[in-house]
């Protein structure tokens, strides 16, 4: 129903019984993307003052009415959620012990108005297959299974996977979409991407005397952006899925960037390292004449890959914390956009450097 116009909707709904039309009203009610929209008013609620007889009493009445009895929440006399039981705990105790006596002791539930990503958190963080839904005021109003939050799950994946491409999020399957519409969603990315690469023209046309001094550098400049844009997209797309997960939050911020710290540095070093190699290599055995200053030259890509993957990580791994903390999606943060900012950046890295140690030689 929430995906038809409203004038539909309100023909569907006058096609339900009473009851059918008071329950689908009331989870219209909720906002969109909500649990409330979400959750089911099939469950089985039983009086915390209840003895085990009494609520057997209950479920032969009520078990054609409900979505699941696995778990029966246990409610006071204003509809408040205190706990629940487990049916089979039920099942062997006594009839006459109270209801008291068997509860969980674990208040795990969700609120309505909460997003439907919240849910999802949830069920993969206290691995159950049921949450009770409650109102503002803690009262029972529904439950959600863990089969209702999956196509959620699906849907939340698929768009953080678009958006790490480059793409607004589709609004249906990729066969199904049209062709303009296809269009229209990629071409903003990839305009403000071609917009950002402008930037790295600007740069290298910056250092054109760099180049014409020693035109050896000209043939590493590919080496060294690739490096750092791939550093950064693998650094983005780590803590994208960590935050969306809720492995990380805005509060672990300080954490991540020690962590990339280290790991930039390392990897740096072992790009270094290959980068090194591969020069000594081919001017030993003569594939490549580097020149007199080829040890200088070798010096030079392996400080600047250092520095650029260690800029690419940091880079790719703190810019989803910026935008989380001015309120925009961290996934947009996409691993294309990461690797034009790391473009630019990379080209004067590798410039600097070069003049820092090639000044009075090549430069």
């Amino acid at each position: 129903l929430e995906e038809l116009p409203s004038s539909a909707t309100q023909k569907l709904l006058a096609l339900l019984n009473p009851e059918q039309r008071k329950i689908a009203t009331e989870l219209l009610g909720y906002p969109k993307d909500s649990i409330g929209r979400r959750m089911t008013p099939g469950y089985v609620a039983i009086q915390q003052n209840w003895t085990v007889a009494e609520v057997f009493a209950h479920l032969r009445a009520e078990e054609q009415k409900r979505e699941s009895m696995n778990q029966l929440y246990v409610v006071d006399n204003k509809g408040h959620l205190v706990d629940y039981v487990r049916l089979r705990n039920l099942v062997v105790a006594p009839p006459q012990m109270s209801v008291l006596e068997l509860l969980e002791n674990q208040r795990l539930f969700l609120h309505a108005s909460d997003d439907q990503e919240t849910a999802v958190a949830a069920f993969k963080k206290y691995d159950v297959t049921m949450l009770p839904v409650v109102d503002s005021k803690e009262i029972l109003v529904g439950v959600v299974t863990v089969d209702d939050v999956l196509d959620v799950a699906e849907r939340e994946a698929t768009e953080d996977i678009q958006k790490l491409g480059g793409v607004e999020a589709l609004d249906a399957p990729y066969l199904k979409i049209g062709m303009f519409t296809m269009v229209k969603k990629r071409a903003g990315w990839l305009s403000a991407l071609f917009l950002g690469e402008m930037l790295t023209a600007s740069a290298m046309s910056h250092f054109e005397g760099e180049l014409a001094s020693a035109i050896v550098l000209g043939s590493f400049i590919p080496l060294i952006i690739s490096s750092g844009g791939n550093s950064g997209s693998q650094a983005t797309s780590l803590i994208i899925r960590a935050m969306a997960v809720r492995d990380v939050t805005l509060r672990d911020w300080w954490r991540v960037m020690s962590r990339e710290v280290f790991a930039g540095l390392a990897l740096g070093c072992v790009l270094a390292a290959l980068g090194t190699v591969r020069i000594l290599t081919w001017q030993f055995l003569g594939l490549k004449n580097y020149g007199l200053h080829y040890l200088l030259i070798a010096g030079t890509v392996g400080c600047s890959l250092i520095g650029v993957v260690l800029f690419g990580s940091l880079a790719g791994a703190m810019l989803p914390f910026v935008l989380r903390r001015l309120g925009f999606d961290p996934a947009v943060s996409s691993a294309p956009f990461v690797a034009t900012l790391v473009d630019v950046t990379g080209l004067i890295i590798y410039f600097t450097v070069a003049y820092l140690i090639l000044h009075g030689t090549l430069l």
